[in-house]
């Protein structure tokens, strides 16, 4: 009887233990042929920009994606990214498995976003998840540490009507800065955002194969333009970073709040 009761201690333990990466690694090819693949396998290609020297950033979408960005306040799961790195011969793609308890909170449906890394795995084939993980228990309450953001606390960028809100941020520095505005069946708007040069370089001090968490998104929804806060993405990111890389960059979060807010001025 007590063996039996450790075993299943033991099952559970295991259980609990469950890491998950925020990236799934693939073998490197071009990303014109990265893109070909999501396309033939049912996705739209969002937007595609550098983020990085020698690299491409390729964001893409599906309708099951959209449908459970279309919730309230989750329009940041929308869309995916793969990360091709010329340099390192590289290619990072975002997991649906991380992200999607992360992002969706108790909203989360675990069917969906299993058949979304199916579908990665159709399109792709072996896919080996990076190094850095973290406890899947951990990810719909994550924070970096105590005194730190969660999801649920984002930055308000602006306020004021959503069509305005859009307006604005698409006609900053002649539209240049929006590689795109996804427009939800809810009505609220998803916005990738090209962050200046200086602010965007920063995942070459903390590790480039991360890079996919680029480029950074607004959520336009309800009358307010609201972005993650950086502390809590960029360390959700980056989940085996130290104190000591975080503070290596730690301009950056105020940085990239100022860049955005700056185009809703």
């Amino acid at each position: 009887m007590m063996k039996f009761f450790l075993a299943i201690v033991m099952i559970a333990m295991l259980a609990q233990a469950e890491e998950v990466a925020p990236f799934l690694h693939a073998q490197y090819e071009k990303s014109d042929a990265v893109e070909k693949k999501l396309q033939d396998n049912g996705f739209t290609i969002v937007a595609k920009y550098s983020a990085l020297p020698q690299s491409t950033t390729i964001v893409f979408s599906d309708e099951a994606l959209q449908k459970e960005g279309a919730k309230k306040q989750r329009a940041f799961i929308a869309v995916m990214k793969v990360f091709v790195d010329d340099k390192e011969k590289q290619v990072s793609v975002t997991n649906p498995l991380y992200y999607g308890p992360a992002f969706m909170q108790k909203d989360y449906d675990k069917n969906v976003f299993q058949n979304e890394a199916k579908k990665l795995t159709k399109t792709f084939g072996k896919l080996t998840p990076s190094k850095d993980t973290l406890d899947a228990d951990d990810l719909a309450d994550y924070h970096f540490m105590m005194g730190m953001p969660y999801y649920e606390d984002q930055i308000e960028v602006a306020t004021g009507d959503n069509a305005e809100l859009l307006q604005k941020v698409q006609s900053y520095e002649g539209g240049k800065r929006v590689l795109f505005a996804m427009k939800l069946p809810s009505g609220s708007v998803l916005v990738g955002y090209d962050l200046s040069d200086k602010v965007e370089r920063f995942p070459q001090k903390i590790g480039r194969a991360n890079a996919g968490l680029l480029p950074w998104t607004i959520k336009i929804e309800g009358g307010e333009a609201t972005i993650l806060h950086p502390k809590y993405y960029i360390a959700l990111s980056y989940p085996k970073l130290s104190m000591g890389q975080f503070m290596t960059i730690s301009s950056v979060p105020g940085e990239i709040e100022d860049d955005i807010e700056a185009a809703f001025k």
